[in-house]
């Protein structure tokens, strides 16, 4: 009896995950089936030889309080996560501009291009000046942190204020892990499933916690792995995974000037190349706790909000404190 029913359980957990598994739906490399929270517009441009389009979300407040902030998202994401920041920005009146990077989201996924953060940060800046936004608010989030800071150096005149949220890139990569080439990045972004994506999320993002909020986030991601497109964008993912291990911003932070804020959930342990890492130095990366209070000494006059026990994502995590920290330095 008793191993009928763990039988019975083993069967009833393997039919929960197929159900799971089987609610995620093939995805194009641009989304172009999936409707993002607001209206979707692009930039078409040219750049490195390449016909490119870039997505972005522009939403209007109601009533404006002459204000613009830029939400730049993270690696395993795209501008559609940002849709309750969004919101509530509007209706303290901000005007918010969410761009797809190119290689990202609904943006074109180029074979051949030379991702650097300065190049994403140029064709960021495209997207303002073609709205004719002089100054901007800029909330970096993840990888998103890592373009925030190379537009904040590149563009400081053009920088309100910057808030950099959970920002990966606070510590040099290539003094921990070993290099990995793009080919060898690519045969392993191919291997990525639904299950794979969850895992890693789990481990690095939620303290092997999920809540349903999370699903359409990794959704989206685990949509592409079902689609015939997919090494489309996996050879993307491959190139700015080499972009992030090759070009540290750690070093640059004392250059900021503008008036900053760090919102970081101290649980948070993401750390690009840690799997490539001698095991003994596997425990000293990514380690949030330690990484905020390093970079908020390296930007002068910045501020610190730590959010004890949260992980690498405190906008979909931990909304309310998160947004508290955030209206708190804007408004």
């Amino acid at each position: 009896m008793k191993y009928f029913k763990n039988t019975v359980t083993v069967v009833l957990l393997f039919m929960m995950y197929g159900i799971f598994f089987s609610q995620v739906k093939p995805l194009d490399a641009e989304l172009t089936n999936y409707q993002y929270p607001f209206e979707v517009h692009f930039l078409n441009f040219k750049s490195q030889n390449n016909d490119l389009k870039m997505a972005y979300m522009d939403v209007q407040p109601k009533n404006s309080n002459g204000k613009t902030i830029m939400l730049l998202h993270g690696k395993n994401f795209n501008g559609a996560y940002w849709e309750r920041t969004a919101k509530d920005l509007s209706e303290k009146g901000f005007r918010v501009i969410i761009p797809d990077q190119i290689g990202f989201g609904k943006s074109s996924k180029p074979k051949n291009y030379q991702f650097s953060f300065s190049q994403l940060a140029v064709n960021t800046k495209s997207i303002l000046d073609k709205l004719d936004i002089d100054k901007t608010i800029v909330l970096g989030h993840s990888m998103g942190g890592m373009v925030a800071t190379r537009f904040t150096l590149l563009y400081p005149e053009k920088v309100e204020k910057l808030i950099l949220e959970n920002p990966i890139g606070l510590e040099d990569y290539k003094t921990f892990a070993a290099y990995q080439t793009i080919d060898q990045a690519y045969q392993f972004e191919l291997k990525n499933t639904a299950e794979s994506y969850k895992n890693y999320q789990l481990k690095f993002y939620y303290d092997n916690k999920w809540k349903p909020e999370y699903q359409p986030w990794l959704d989206l991601i685990a949509g592409w792995t079902l689609h015939p497109d997919y090494p489309k964008v996996a050879w993307d993912a491959a190139l700015t995974s080499d972009m992030i291990y090759n070009q540290p911003v750690c070093y640059e932070f004392k250059n900021i000037k503008v008036p900053t804020l760090l919102i970081i959930g101290t649980r948070d342990r993401t750390a690009i190349g840690k799997d490539r890492a001698p095991k003994e130095l596997q425990p000293k990366m990514g380690q949030y706790q330690l990484l905020g209070k390093k970079t908020h000494k390296e930007i002068r006059g910045s501020e610190l909000v730590e959010l004890d026990n949260v992980g690498h994502l405190p906008h979909i995590e931990v909304y309310d404190k998160f947004w508290n920290a955030l209206y708190s330095f804007i408004k």
